[in-house]
C-alpha cells in the first residue's frame, strides 16, 4: 500500500492522484506501517489530497515518532515549537529534536542547535549550538552552514574566526547556488578585505 501511495503521489506508472495517495497512506498507516504514518501526516499538514488538518497531522507524526521514525520526530518537534495541532511546548520540541539527532538525522541537528542558541526548551548554550551547527554543516546542511558561519563571525560558542566564517558562507552559497547567497558571501569577503584580512582579499580575488 505504501509503495502504491508513492506511485499515486508522484505520478509514477499511473496518473498523479493525491486523494488515492492519501487513501493508500491511510490504509498502510492503520496497518502499522511507520513511514506511511509520517507521509500521511505530511498530507494532512499541507492539505495535499485531503483537507488541511493540523490536529490529524500532529497525531500521525506522534504515532510515527513514538515508533522510531526520525523524520516524524523532527516534524513532531516542529509542531510543538510552532503550536500546530497542539499547544506550543518548547521543552517537548527540544526533547524530540534530541531524539531525532540521536538517530543521526542531520536536518534535526540544525534545529537542536537553534534551540540551544535561542534558549528554547533548554538553557541558552552557544557552545552546544556551535557544536551541532558544525555537525550539521559538515554533513551538508546548507542552513547550518550559514549558522556556523555566523557563529564564527560573531565569536559565539567558539573563537571569532573570520577566515572560517567566510569559508562556510561561501560553501553555503555554493551549495544553494542562489544569487542572493553568493552576494551575501561576497559582501563578507569585501568587508573583511576592507579591514585588511589577507585571506579574504585572496578569496575576493578568486
Amino acid at each position: 500500500m505504501f509503495n502504491l501511495a508513492i506511485c499515486y503521489e508522484n505520478g509514477k506508472g499511473t496518473e498523479k492522484d493525491l486523494e488515492k495517495a492519501v487513501y493508500c497512506y491511510q490504509k498502510a498507516a492503520e496497518n502499522g506501517y511507520v513511514k506511511a504514518m509520517n507521509s500521511l501526516a505530511i498530507c494532512y499538514e499541507n492539505g495535499e489530497g485531503t483537507e488541511k488538518n493540523y490536529e490529524k497531522a500532529f497525531n500521525w507524526y506522534q504515532k510515527a515518532a513514538e515508533n522510531g521514525d526520525e523524520k516524524a520526530m523532527l516534524n513532531l518537534a516542529m509542531c510543538y515549537e510552532n503550536g500546530e495541532g497542539t499547544e506550543k511546548n518548547y521543552e517537548t520540541a527540544f526533547y524530540w529534536y534530541q531524539k531525532a539527532v540521536e538517530k543521526d538525522y542531520i536536518k534535526a541537528m540544525n534545529n537542536l542547535a537553534n534551540s540551544y542558541y535561542d534558549g528554547k526548551g533548554t538553557e541558552k548554550n552557544y557552545e552546544k549550538a556551535f557544536y551541532w551547527y558544525q555537525n550539521a554543516a559538515e554533513n551538508g546542511n546548507e542552513v547550518a552552514m550559514f549558522n556556523l558561519a555566523a557563529s564564527y563571525k560573531n565569536g559565539e560558542g567558539t573563537e571569532k574566526n573570520l577566515e572560517k566564517a567566510f569559508y562556510w558562507y561561501k560553501k553555503a552559497a555554493e551549495n544553494e547556488g542562489t544569487e542572493k547567497n553568493l552576494e551575501k558571501a561576497f559582501y563578507w569577503y569585501k568587508k573583511a578585505a576592507e579591514n585588511g584580512d589577507e585571506v579574504a582579499m585572496n578569496n575576493l580575488a578568486n
